[in-house]
């Protein structure tokens, strides 16, 4: 067993639970998140009254974390709709720790709050419990790690930790050692190490797409580019690890590359909530937008929750850093009103009102103008491109993508990057399976167009049926599939957005790597059913058992003339195969 195995060994401490309160397991926070900046532990409780929970929460942790000797630490809590978040903050060296003792303040909280209950447990007892917690803190306890953390801030540089590694600086300016065989402060070369421009992309859609509009200006810039998505971590043209790597463990991969001059991080809703954040110090910030998506998770539950786990990533903003917003959203434009950052917002109207205000107080913005994407710096100065020169607009008719583009121009200019290279990379980028796959990609295939999209949210799937619908066309074929972990109703809303295609035949797809809770055959036909409800013949809706499969019955029923678009949350890559042999 090793060291980290035997750490969350040490103890066992039952989270106490009743039919009206739901305790989901405490977990570390390693960097800013939804509810702070802090290192600690969290825990999301489901409970009516939050009110008595929070003074619970205040009193008992603050006493657990004295007894222990941390008391310079803080608690906080954060209700969300049915519930509370319940934290501490901790040294970054005990983590494991912090979760034991949120742990055990949640046994005292429980306690009084139960007391009453007829089989009420009795409380661990208090003296011994400590006792217990501040051995385990000992055996964790890395003095070396926390000399290094002062030294590095003394140096005005990052550091990054994880239960293997510690570095300090990014990429071409970092060092990364063992966590077993940290050196002394007085044995770093610290003139050697230094931060990189570094910019964090979130949103519930066009993430991905902002984020490699972001690397291939840089690289157009002349930069090595360190680059992590939903698809996988890259450095330059080389694949690292191909997968989800949208969280804080695909950004210390990136940021330790010592190649990587400049790196675009895509930062996901599930790495935010589970971990926090991987630095502090990004020059820039981005919030594509807040839509309906993975509700029912960490305590996020409503629209306005998820703006406010999407926003975290301002906490994550060095000192001088600029946070890139849709002034078209309005679930980003209230969670904005409430941020201290210098913002920089982009829209598809010169009239928004943010944009107004931003050009009315001399601040940065970009926006859409008698066919140009225009960026104004505040100060009088600004440039401009004509749409029909960015291929992945499609001259504005992808609104999305239009936006995805505005949002990256804002981003490679508080990057410091030139013109010259945000109009070449911009102009130069084609959403296509290279350069942007799974996104919108175009394929002609015996005489038809045919339009492969990983669109799987109302939101996403909306925007894409209206890039689309101007297209011409003989006959329409959709290809549908959906994530197991999606309700009932947002499968149902799903399918009536997707039916705005106005499809003549609807093939229904299975991705049994997506069941995430049900079994097979559930999710197809939940989704045919809501086709038959929103008025789609019985006769014209087909299943597949797998997307490959769907695409090629599809396929194979094209003629000239016709449009296809098929929505691939998985199975992408026989998708691709298919289509490159028509």
């Amino acid at each position: 067993m090793n060291r980290i195995e035997q750490l969350e060994a040490a103890l066992t401490i039952d989270a106490a639970q009743a039919d009206h309160i739901h305790v989901s397991p405490a977990r570390r926070l390693t960097g800013p998140g939804i509810i702070w900046a802090h290192p600690g532990a969290i825990m999301d409780i489901e409970a009516a009254d939050t009110e008595i929970l929070a003074g619970l929460w205040g009193k008992h942790a603050r006493r657990v974390l004295d007894a222990v000797g941390w008391h310079a630490q803080h608690v906080t809590h954060r209700r969300f709709q049915g519930g509370i978040s319940l934290a501490l903050s901790a040294p970054l060296d005990q983590l494991y720790s912090a979760v034991y003792v949120a742990q055990a303040a949640w046994q005292y909280c429980a306690a009084e709050l139960l007391a009453a209950e007829p089989l009420a447990a009795e409380p661990l007892a208090f003296d011994m419990l400590i006792g217990d917690l501040q051995a385990v803190m000992a055996q964790e306890a890395n003095p070396a790690l926390m000399a290094l953390m002062d030294a590095a801030a003394a140096q005005d540089v990052d550091i990054l930790c994880d239960d293997d590694a510690v570095s300090i600086g990014h990429g071409a300016g970092s060092k990364t050692w063992p966590a077993g065989a940290l050196p002394g402060p007085q044995d770093v070369d610290w003139p050697a190490l230094h931060d990189i421009p570094l910019a964090l992309i979130t949103g519930t859609n066009g993430k991905t797409t902002t984020t490699r509009l972001c690397a291939a200006i840089a690289r157009v810039a002349g930069k090595t580019v360190g680059l992590t998505s939903t698809d996988a971590v890259q450095v330059a043209d080389e694949i690292l690890e191909r997968g989800d790597f949208s969280g804080p463990g695909g950004a210390r991969m990136v940021l330790r590359d010592p190649r990587v001059e400049i790196a675009v991080l895509e930062v996901a809703r599930g790495g935010i909530l589970r971990r926090g954040l991987a630095t502090r110090r990004a020059r820039v910030a981005v919030v594509t937008n807040v839509a309906r998506d993975h509700l029912g998770e960490y305590g996020v539950m409503t629209l306005p929750e998820l703006a406010q786990a999407k926003f975290a990533v301002a906490r994550a903003l060095g000192p001088g850093g600029v946070l890139v917003l849709n002034a078209d959203d309005p679930h980003v434009v209230e969670a904005a009103a409430s941020v201290d950052k210098t913002i920089c917002w982009f829209s598809l109207d010169r009239g928004a009102p943010m944009i107004r205000q931003a050009r009315a107080l001399g601040q940065p913005c970009a926006f859409v103008s008698q066919g140009e994407m225009v960026f104004l710096d505040g100060s009088g100065d600004g440039f401009s491109i004509a749409l029909r020169d960015v291929p992945i607009t499609h001259s504005g008719m992808a609104e999305h993508n239009t936006q995805n583009a505005l949002a990256a121009l804002c981003a490679c200019m508080a990057l410091e990057i030139s013109h010259h290279a945000i109009r070449t990379g911009l102009c130069g980028f084609v959403s296509d399976t290279k350069g942007n796959p799974g996104r919108l990609n175009e394929f002609a295939y015996n005489g038809a167009r045919v339009f492969v999209d990983f669109a799987h949210n109302t939101h996403s799937v909306a925007a894409v049926c209206r890039s689309l619908a101007a297209i011409p066309s003989k006959r329409r074929f959709l290809m549908l599939s959906q994530p197991g972990d999606h309700s009932d109703e947002d499968i149902g809303e799903v399918t009536r957005t997707a039916i705005r295609f106005q499809p003549d035949r609807i093939v229904i797809a299975e991705i049994a790597d997506y069941l995430r809770g049900r079994v097979l055959g559930e999710t197809p036909d939940l989704l045919t059913r809501s086709a038959i409800s929103a008025g789609i013949r019985p006769e014209h809706i087909g299943q597949a058992c797998a997307p490959s499969v769907g695409a090629e019955h599809i396929l194979d029923q094209l003629e000239p003339g016709d449009l296809a678009l098929l929505l691939v949350l998985s199975d992408r890559e026989n998708v691709f195969a298919l289509l490159a042999n028509p």
